[in-house]
């Protein structure tokens, strides 16, 4: 789950990966960046937040293991500054940025707390790390495990708990100071995973999972062919409304983790 995947739907994944814009106030909400400093975005892919910092005039670098990824991202934003890397092995001198983001990107880190120390090498003391993620707490309890559950199982089997990532930002000194939970609103244009709640045909639409990691990298075909016909039947009756509301929780889907580095 990384360069080859993303370089497999690299080409096609702004069809239905966009920058969504309360996602974007709540991501500049806990970075709190400034105008004069410079600020990375781990696995930002075909830069879509990255681009939306900068056209708010804010200075970011872009760094993703997919060249097919950050040739969109040059493409959209030739000016810019787009670097090929991973998380783990991150290709910048010390103490160079004053802040990170990283969105829905640490379950495809292979040494979580490798990537992390590389996060607070980069960084200047007292620098904030925004991560945007979920939890396999969390992915026990989306509605989509009533039709792919083997997928979400294997998806919660990636994700990072988030007692791992805290042990890994510790170790690496950065402290987390606030937790912000997050369920997909209507109208949220970034289509990952959870988007189409509100719009459960959405899952119907190839070019829809295609954009999405779970879908394109866990899914089992034989489960995926079942799923779909059973989702397809359910919104035909009505009755997807009734599973969406009884596997409803107060866990939340998402997460924005705010932390500092000491």
């Amino acid at each position: 789950m990384g360069q080859v995947k993303y370089d497999r739907i690299g080409a096609n994944y702004n069809a239905t990966r966009r920058a969504d814009p309360y996602l974007f106030s709540r991501m500049q909400h806990h970075l709190n960046p400034s105008q004069g400093q410079h600020y990375l975005d781990v696995g930002c892919g075909t830069g879509n937040y990255t681009i939306k910092f900068i056209e708010a005039g804010f200075s970011f670098t872009g760094v993703d293991p997919s060249e097919k990824m950050l040739g969109n991202a040059r493409n959209r934003h030739p000016e810019s500054d787009w670097e090929l890397g991973v998380a783990e092995k991150l290709p910048f001198d010390d103490h160079q940025f004053d802040g990170v983001l990283a969105t829905l990107t640490t379950q495809h880190w292979n040494d979580l707390g490798l990537a992390f120390s590389e996060l607070s090498r980069v960084l200047k003391s007292g620098s904030r790390i925004v991560v945007f993620t979920s939890t396999p707490f969390q992915i026990e309890t989306l509605w989509l495990n009533e039709y792919f559950p083997a997928m979400l199982q294997r998806l919660a089997a990636v994700m990072p708990s988030f007692e791992r990532t805290e042990t890994a930002m510790n170790e690496a000194g950065i402290n987390i100071e606030q937790i912000e939970l997050y369920d997909v609103h209507e109208g949220l244009e970034d289509l990952f995973l959870l988007s189409g709640t509100y719009t459960p045909s959405l899952y119907l639409d190839p070019n829809f999972r295609n954009g999405i990691s779970s879908f394109s990298a866990l899914a089992d075909p034989d489960e995926l062919e079942s799923g779909l016909a059973s989702l397809e039947q359910d919104i035909k009756s009505s009755r997807v409304n009734q599973v969406i509301e009884s596997w409803k929780n107060d866990r939340g889907a998402y997460q924005f983790i705010q932390a500092r580095l000491s």
